[in-house]
């Protein structure tokens, strides 16, 4: 049970179960209800973006019956390699037992990345087009999952300086973590910072989705999204007192600060190549100006007609001249007949008519006239 007030809000006291409800002798936890709904409403978001991205609904499932469960076994290793200085663990029960808490999201991040990598690496599918999708669907269940540890009175930060910038929305709390961090059974006015992470990615769940059918390059909303959770976490993670630490450094912290890093750099780096992409094409002047707003394919057609068009009127004009030759005994008549051939043939040609055709018509009149003339003679 917790206490909990935020009387900047004007909210007073009021109390909270961890558990929602009760089947026999297993308790059902409010944190367990909000990171199934996380999961579900993510696996929602993929199929409404795997439309767009061109990505079989039926992958997406298959990566999420993989993914989930795999997700969980990574956040709980994570959380025990980190807090073995902290923590006694027993037995192997001890180190599964999660009803008690202990899941890192970034333990569930990688092992679900690295799950969905192997998965579109075996289906064949462009790993990028699928972190696009997944990265805001890992925001949904984020920002659900720390309402699960509103809950259970978790995910604090330190007590809050009285006339500081974020006083107003301090958090009052007793719990059993309170006590043991604080040392005290009074109401300890601390920041919320599960609030701050979860309206944090919350609007960034926002901003991320008004870019979405925007996107220059597949894996811009996975940078996007580790640069925007990496920046937020390394500054809320600071205040809290529930830390996991390597010697004087706080784990997610450094994790955070790098996500940020690295996330910018390939955002910023994949955007500008993005951009002088686009430039060349802009500043391209085309060989055929009238294709210049077809598409690739169709200026590729338009070439393939050019050639074959120009290799008819090479095998036209070695014809005109294998006919010239053969006629060649007129010696400069013969010679201004071929020339009246040859631009009778090229008027034809570009007036659109049958070449072929038109000369047999001209040949059967000709011949209609000698035997008429041949005939009067007679």
């Amino acid at each position: 049970m917790s206490t909990i007030s935020f009387p900047g809000l004007g909210i007073d006291n009021f109390t909270l179960n961890r558990v929602a409800f009760s089947i026999g002798k297993l308790d059902v936890y409010w944190y367990a209800l909000f990171i199934t709904l996380g999961m579900i409403l993510a696996v929602a978001y993929c199929y409404y973006r795997s439309r767009f991205e061109g990505v079989n609904f039926d992958h997406i499932i298959d990566m999420a019956l993989f993914a989930i469960p795999l997700g969980v076994v990574g956040a709980r290793i994570y959380y025990v390699l980190f807090s073995l200085s902290d923590t006694k663990y027993e037995s192997f029960k001890d180190v599964i037992n999660i009803r008690e808490g202990g899941l890192a999201i970034y333990g569930g991040i990688i092992a679900g990345a690295l799950t969905i990598f192997f998965v579109c690496r075996f289906k064949k599918i462009k790993p990028l087009k699928v972190f696009d999708m997944v990265a805001p669907a890992a925001m949904i269940g984020q920002i659900l999952g720390r309402w699960g540890n509103f809950f259970n009175g978790e995910a604090y930060g330190a007590e809050v300086t009285e006339g500081g910038l974020l006083y107003f929305i301090r958090m009052g709390l007793i719990s059993s973590n309170t006590r043991h961090d604080f040392g005290t059974s009074q109401m300890v006015y601390v920041h919320p910072t599960f609030l701050y992470e979860s309206l944090w990615n919350l609007l960034g769940f926002i901003i991320i989705n008004i870019f979405y059918k925007k996107k220059k390059f597949d894996g811009q909303i996975l940078f996007m999204y580790i640069s925007w959770y990496g920046f937020g976490r390394m500054f809320i993670e600071g205040l809290r007192t529930d830390s996991l630490y390597i010697g004087v450094f706080r784990v997610s912290q450094v994790v955070a600060f790098v996500c940020f890093v690295v996330g910018a750099i390939l955002l910023i780096y994949n955007l500008a190549k993005a951009y002088r992409v686009r430039q060349t094409a802009k500043d391209y002047d085309p060989a055929y100006p009238k294709f210049s707003h077809t598409t690739t394919s169709q200026i590729a057609q338009a070439a393939e007609q050019d050639t074959g068009e120009a290799e008819g009127d090479e095998r036209e004009e070695k014809y005109t001249e294998e006919a010239s030759d053969g006629d060649g005994e007129s010696g400069e008549d013969s010679g201004g007949e071929e020339d009246d051939f040859k631009h009778y043939r090229i008027k034809r040609s570009e007036s659109g008519e049958n070449v072929d055709e038109s000369l047999k018509n001209l040949f059967s009149s000709e011949d209609t006239d000698g035997n008429t003339e041949s005939n009067e003679n007679k």
